[in-house]
């Protein structure tokens, strides 16, 4: 029996404790190169994988995969894509993901793939709460983090123009979900290589908060996505219904209008060179349809990419019959309006003028205002403003796609309750404070969650049964009640909390109020 097949029967890794004095780090022999690694705190980490080519050669076209000589030292994040926010290293050269692995054997863990959130204009796969050191100790998983296009530079739908004006589909046939394409590309070299780092490639879980929620749901209606992932789960991240091609347009146009150019070949031709500091300025411009804030850039209907919306009007595509969670936060709006020390100091009659352009939905401002005070007779005018507008504008996309499941393949769902004890609790349960619970980084300095006892806690029962899911397609837990699955008439979701439990239909009467309306997602 030589060293090899001796730590085999021992169970132990050749690789998980490298001897004291041994290089803390690693080779990995991809389908796209050779990769160096490190060894951080007992995990082996990559990071800043390219696994497409730099974008700025093709700028609004499909990515196109890297491969590379000798070895690359995977050893810090790769650049993030250009957006407004403070996110450093930005840059068109943004194709990259990072993987975090308990060993480099020949186990086969599963994959938790995660696509960060910042809607589909900012942020990247590098945030410290994305770290997947934890999840790869407590539950011997792997854990995936990306970068790819975001804004302009992943949705600006350029074909209809181009078609206009030249008859036929061209290079930017499929411009308007070139950041979709990234995350594709993405997956499938994670489905070609995460066997060399110790992972299933038929155990891929894709789980995302908020924007990348929404662009798994997307995914789950891509013919080209299909079989990439056989797990979703969706953190505060509704897709129902992706840009039609004609408001896609008229933002292509503003956008060029904005730049100083003609939506005419000479224009198509001069904004795929102009730099992209001007672009991500020109972004700022009212958008057209929603007639307030920047231009709206995500997913678009375009017929050669994405042929359905993804849950209108059904759950549509491919990823119905891929076991799914779908989950919100109590106080989802908080994280958005809650900076704003007027909106947590409101009066009764500042409501009926507040309410409406915050829930989105055109409904009686005055009609919801009585049924809450009816519903929550102790609520505050402030508590009104934050619960309605959390229901009618991102917990209303995630009833409607649980509804629309529960008549195919059924999700489990979850709602989160734990109360962040940060700035006093001003937060309550925000947008956001799912992440650390997810990644056990409740210590990281963007979290908003605390990170007292009971965050800890939660953390570790949540993350347990995300993993679990990964593993199993399965989310139950010994430390959660029976989790059933969401179905008609019942509802069953899981309450997160210090202590879980089930309950069928919360806030049921707040879900009823809001449904009576139609609903269409912002942008869309």
């Amino acid at each position: 029996m030589n060293r090899r097949e001796l730590v085999g029967a021992m169970g132990i890794s050749m690789f998980a404790a490298p001897a004291i004095g041994a290089p803390k780090s690693s080779k990995v022999l991809t389908k796209t190169g050779v990769i160096n690694g490190k060894f951080e705190n007992d995990i082996f980490v990559f990071k800043g994988i390219p696994y497409g080519e730099d974008t700025s050669n093709h700028r609004f076209q499909a990515p196109r995969a890297k491969s590379w000589n000798g070895e690359l030292n995977a050893f810090e994040y790769g650049k993030a894509s250009p957006q407004s926010s403070n996110e450093p290293n930005q840059s068109e050269d943004c194709l990259f993901l990072n993987v975090f692995t308990p060993a480099l054997d020949n186990k086969k863990r599963a994959v938790m793939f995660y696509i960060h959130g910042g809607a589909y204009s900012n942020g990247s796969g590098s945030d410290p709460m994305y770290d997947g050191t934890k999840l790869c100790h407590d539950y011997d998983v792997i854990v995936v983090s990306i970068n790819h296009r975001l804004n302009a530079f992943g949705y600006l739908y350029l074909s209809r123009l181009e078609r206009e004006l030249t008859g036929n589909y061209g290079k930017y046939a499929q411009s308007g979900n070139v950041g979709q394409l990234d995350i594709i590309l993405a997956l499938k070299w994670v489905k070609d290589n995460i066997s060399q780092f110790g992972g299933d490639a038929n155990r891929i879980m894709a789980f995302g908060q908020s924007g990348g929620g929404a662009k798994i749901a997307t995914l789950m209606a891509t013919p080209s996505a299909k079989g990439l992932f056989s797990r979703a789960l969706t953190m505060s991240g509704q897709q129902v219904t992706a840009s039609g091609g004609g408001n896609a347009t008229k933002r292509a146009i503003s956008l060029l209008n904005a730049l100083g150019l003609k939506p005419d070949l000479n224009g198509l031709d001069l904004i795929s060179k102009a730099p992209q500091s001007e672009i991500i300025a020109a972004l700022k411009t009212i958008d057209p349809i929603i007639g307030n804030g920047g231009l709206y850039m995500g997913p678009v209907l375009d017929e050669v990419i994405l042929f359905n919306h993804p849950f209108y009007p059904n759950a549509n595509g491919w990823g119905v019959n891929v076991p799914m969670i779908i989950g919100n936060t109590h106080d989802e709006t908080k994280l958005f309006l809650g900076n704003d020390p007027a909106n947590h100091n409101l009066t009764w009659d500042d409501l009926p003028k507040k309410l409406p352009s915050q829930y989105r939905v055109d409904i009686d401002p005055i009609l919801v205002i009585e049924t809450y005070r009816k519903i929550y007779p102790n609520y505050s005018a402030s508590d009104v403003f934050f619960a309605a507008t959390s229901a009618g504008r991102s917990w209303r996309g995630a009833i409607i796609e649980a509804e629309e499941r529960a008549k195919t393949n059924s999700a489990w769902v979850y709602q989160f309750d734990y109360q962040s004890k940060k700035d006093n609790g001003k937060w309550g349960a925000p947008h956001t404070i799912d992440i650390p619970m997810a990644f056990q980084t409740t210590n990281a300095k963007s979290s908003l969650s605390d990170d007292g006892a009971g965050a800890r806690l939660v953390a570790k029962i949540f993350s347990k049964s995300l993993a679990n899911f990964a593993k199993f397609a399965n989310p139950q837990t010994n430390e959660l009640p029976k989790w059933e699955k969401y179905k008609l008439p019942n509802r069953a979701t899981m309450i997160f909390d210090t202590k879980c439990m089930m309950q069928n239909d919360p806030r049921g009467q707040e879900r009823k109020l809001f449904e009576k309306v139609p609903f269409i997602q912002q942008g869309t």
